[in-house]
């Protein structure tokens, strides 16, 4: 059985591991405070180019969108999303359990649309009992997307324009961030400078677990360390997270296992295309997504591990293959090989 099912099924990058045993025997303080950590959010600060970045290392994806968006917003306010959204689809309700509706617009291929953005913040204000609705408070989005695309510099400018424009912060998940840089045209500095709050993930690229939550624009909400063990995010063994970032943002590791990811999905996809299966979303990061009828889906699951995302039609459906750091080209060929 070979598996592309997600990209966080193996455990963790072997550099990891050893820097893990290596630092075994140091007692060092505690939530985040100790050496390790310091040295990773340095090296973070400086691939971003912001040196007075606050940065704070918590565990998972869901747990860190809900403590940027909860610290973020005012009781009275939700976030804005696209409908295909990781808050809205994909993370059982958390931000509505802390008390702030998602407010979603529609998608295009996984992104919001800046116009679409404006549009409803005009109308939103235009109607005279807006007070008796949910106010919206800031912009999520994902980069890459949940399908994997990407958008481009200049989309994201007209987006955080107009987030400027209405005062409200704009807000990225990193989640597979390592994979949209090294693909796309946006630099780890211009996702810095281009938003005012983001997370660098590393659970989804080569960590054992961690994301890395970057308030980049001087707007640390007050005492956010308080917010963040309130929501069960403060980690006493921090230094477990420091360990894998400082890892990863050595050598440019993290660079280099995104962009290895990447290439053996493009091998993939031009497999796919080459054997005349129709590709979703030709997107250039490590998630792929094809149309497979339902009898092949049965037969696959024989020897590949795979996501069935969607219907499609009455007789087909849209589903994923994931690479990561440790595919191989030898087991693409494989699934090309069942294929």
């Amino acid at each position: 059985m070979i598996s592309f099912i997600c990209d966080y099924s193996n455990g963790v990058h072997p550099k990891i591991l050893e820097e893990m045993a290596n630092t075994n025997d140091l007692k060092t303080v505690g939530y985040g405070e100790d050496e390790i950590c310091l040295s990773a959010k340095e090296k973070i600060r400086k691939v971003i180019k912001k040196k007075d970045a606050d940065i704070y290392f918590l565990c998972g994806g869901t747990q860190t969108n809900l403590i940027a968006i909860d610290s973020l917003l005012k009781p009275y306010q939700g976030v804005i999303s696209v409908e295909s959204g990781h808050i809205n689809v994909h993370e059982a309700g958390a931000i509505e359990n802390c008390g702030h509706k998602v407010l979603t617009l529609p998608s295009h291929q996984g992104k919001l649309s800046a116009d679409d953005l404006k549009q409803y913040l005009k109308d939103f204000y235009d109607d005279e009992s807006y007070t008796h609705m949910v106010i919206p408070g800031m912009v999520y989005i994902s980069y890459p997307t949940e399908y994997g695309t990407l958008y481009s510099k200049s989309e994201l400018q007209s987006i955080y324009e107009v987030c400027k424009e209405y005062h409200i912060p704009f807000y990225i998940d990193g989640a597979r961030l390592g994979y949209g840089v090294v693909a796309g045209e946006n630099s780890m500095e211009d996702i810095a400078n281009l938003c005012d709050c983001f997370y660098i993930g590393a659970t989804k690229v080569g960590g054992l677990f961690g994301e890395a939550l970057v308030y980049c624009q001087n707007n640390t909400p007050d005492y956010i360390v308080n917010i963040i063990k309130k929501h069960g995010g403060l980690l006493a063994k921090g230094r477990m997270l420091g360990i894998q970032f400082d890892a990863l943002f050595t050598d440019d590791l993290y660079f280099s296992i995104s962009k290895h990811a990447n290439d053996m999905a493009k091998l993939l996809k031009q497999a796919l295309k080459d054997k005349g299966y129709q590709l979703v979303f030709d997107n250039p990061t490590n998630q792929t997504f094809c149309i497979l009828d339902k009898q092949k889906i049965q037969q696959l699951k024989q020897k590949v591990q795979f996501t069935v995302w969607q219907k499609y039609s009455e007789t087909s459906y849209i589903v994923r293959f994931v690479t990561d750091w440790s595919t191989t080209q030898k087991q693409v060929e494989q699934l090309i090989e069942v294929l």
